[in-house]
């Protein structure tokens, strides 16, 4: 989640139906559990980092095993991608639900999390990038299910554009793609909090309000329904504002991120996330909640169409974590994908 809390209000854009709707795997995937403690993890060395990733370890789905995949094949490797101001903890539920069947690892990016920051203090989306995919070399793990929120969607599309090798399937929860359309008012604060004096001390100013105060306001801001958030993911929303006030980088971290994400907006179309996109060929996810206030819904038809094997799945009261607000839905779209890459279907061979 993101740790700057700015209200905003989206509004409902009408859908066309032109973008194929996501397949929904039938197999059984369990409620999440609320009490699951945040998968433990380890310390990695990557691209001059000190990086953690979590490792969430597969379960026996038992008879449940996804169509196309051998007898005893064994579980797929998936890697998952927060967004700005989050952490690997944001897919500790989903990674739970998926892992009768993925074997997941999550990062926390350099600068977020318990991750240090990175070598020379670049935060830009390049340099995010150049760490998911030096992980995926050093594990030897690829080609996994790479799943991206948010600012993870935009690293984990010139992931998959620049390196598809190492891309089983890509599923985009919300991503962070180019537009400068003014939706809601964080288009209008956000410019404000790149001037680097004044992005300090609205930052210095938060540190100053109560941890569970400035996470409530977080949540608020990234979920449709935050009265839902349970009690126990709450605490730790609590306990990572605390931690990180911590933390010296995490100012910096936080703005120069912001920055790149902006930069990123600004490049010329030939060189955005858009024309990357359209390089993607691997079959691909796009995943949006109809209320969210920071990337607006109007995306989630563009972003698929411009891939070249995706399908949609918009959710109906779900904001712009949805991995985190619906993780049971979330979780059936991306087994419906694996499966459709499996049983090596092509864009027109799948159902709904």
């Amino acid at each position: 989640m993101t740790a700057i809390a700015l209200r905003s209000r989206s509004r409902r854009a009408p859908l066309t139906g032109a973008a194929r709707v996501a397949r929904l795997s039938q197999l059984p995937v369990a409620a999440p559990d609320v009490a699951r403690d945040p998968w433990p993890g380890r310390f990695e060395r990557l691209a001059g980092a000190d990086i953690f990733v979590r490792a969430t370890p597969p379960v026996d789905p038992g008879p449940n095993q996804l169509s196309g995949r051998p007898a005893g094949g064994g579980p797929e490797p998936a890697l998952y991608v927060h967004g700005l101001g989050g952490a690997s903890t944001n897919f500790t539920d989903l990674a739970d639900l998926l892992s009768p069947w993925f074997d997941g690892h999550a990062l926390d990016l350099p600068g977020f999390g318990q991750s240090g920051p990175p070598l020379g203090g670049d935060y830009s989306i390049a340099a995010h990038a150049r760490v998911v995919v030096a992980y995926l070399e050093r594990s030897g793990r690829g080609p996994v299910h790479l799943v991206g929120n948010s600012m993870g969607g935009a690293i984990s599309i010139q992931v998959a554009a620049s390196r598809p090798d190492l891309v089983r399937t890509l599923t985009l929860v919300s991503p962070a793609v180019p537009d400068l359309r003014l939706h809601n008012q964080a288009m209008l604060v956000i410019p404000v909090l790149l001037i680097p004096p004044v992005g300090r001390r609205a930052l210095r100013r938060l540190d100053q309000t109560a941890a569970e105060n400035r996470a409530r306001a977080t949540i608020e801001l990234c979920f449709a329904h935050p009265e839902r958030v349970p009690d126990k993911r709450l605490a730790e929303a609590v306990a990572d504002v605390t931690a990180r006030r911590q933390q010296d980088w995490a100012h910096d971290a936080m703005l120069a991120s912001l920055r790149g994400i902006v930069r990123s907006y600004l490049t010329p179309r030939s060189r955005s996330a858009w024309q990357s996109l359209r390089e993607i060929s691997v079959p691909s996810l796009v995943v949006w909640g109809d209320q969210d206030k920071l990337v607006h819904v109007s995306n989630a038809e563009p972003v698929a169409q411009s891939l070249g094997d995706a399908s949609l799945l918009v959710l109906p009261d779900v904001g712009h974590t949805a991995q985190l607000e619906d993780p049971v839905s979330t979780a059936r779209a991306i087994l419906g994908l694996a499966e459709r890459a499996n049983d090596g279907l092509g864009p027109a061979g799948v159902g709904a």
